[in-house]
Parts: C-alpha cells; sequence; structure tokens
C-alpha cells in the first residue's frame, strides 16, 4: 500500500513590474514575459495558436500573440513592462499596440535587432 502526499497548492505568482520580449522574424512572431531578473513567467508564439505557413508572418497574428500572452502575464500579475523588439518582421507594430491596448504600461520600448558593423565577407564578382 503506498501512502499519498499531500500535493502542494501552486502558489500565484505576483510580478507587477517586468520585462517584454518581442521576436517578430518574416515568418513567426514570439512574445515572452520575463521578471526583472529574466526568468520567464509567460510566453506565446504564432505556432502555440494553431496557424501555419506564411500566415504566421502577418500582422493580425501578431496581435492574437499578443493578447494570448498579455493574458497569461495578467495572471502573473504583470502590470508595467520593458518592452525589447528584435527582427524586421511585419508584426512589430501590432504587437506593441496591442500590449499597450490590452491595459499593460509600457515603461520603455527599445529595439535590440542584431545589426552587423561590416558583416560577412561578400561573394565573389560574377564573370560573364
Amino acid at each position: 500500500m503506498s501512502v499519498r502526499k499531500p500535493k502542494k497548492k501552486k502558489e500565484k505568482k505576483n510580478i507587477p513590474q517586468g520585462l517584454c520580449y518581442i521576436q517578430a522574424s518574416f515568418g513567426n512572431t514570439l512574445v515572452t514575459f520575463t521578471d526583472p531578473s529574466g526568468n520567464a513567467l509567460c510566453w506565446s508564439s504564432s505556432g502555440l495558436l494553431g496557424f501555419k505557413g506564411s500566415r504566421k508572418g502577418t500582422p493580425f497574428v501578431a496581435q492574437a500573440v499578443a493578447e494570448d500572452a498579455v493574458k497569461k502575464a495578467k495572471e502573473c500579475g504583470v502590470q508595467a513592462v520593458d518592452v525589447f523588439l528584435k527582427g524586421p518582421g511585419s508584426g512589430r507594430e501590432m504587437t506593441v499596440r496591442t500590449i499597450a491596448s490590452m491595459g499593460i504600461k509600457i515603461h520603455s520600448l527599445r529595439d535590440v535587432t542584431p545589426i552587423p558593423h561590416n558583416g560577412c565577407r561578400p561573394p565573389k564578382r560574377r564573370r560573364i
């Protein structure tokens, strides 16, 4: 006979100030909410919501992803965020607008897209 241990109640997180990372590529949009030290609280992406193929990179889907992530973040008690944008995708503005319109205060907005400082060596010249 096995003795069951009483299950611990899951603690509800309450983090009023957090960080929001938005990664908007041409083919996908990811939104992650973290606490101030960078530990992920919740996240959402276009694939998670059931979108497939080229629709994943559209502004409409980016709005849906942001709404889903904000709902999860509000359950964790997030009220204000610093936003970090990364990538050239078409969902960049739409995600930020959606986060702001759903009642989360945006303290700062930073673009952290990696930009090459000279980049790779170009291919050699074509000879025709």
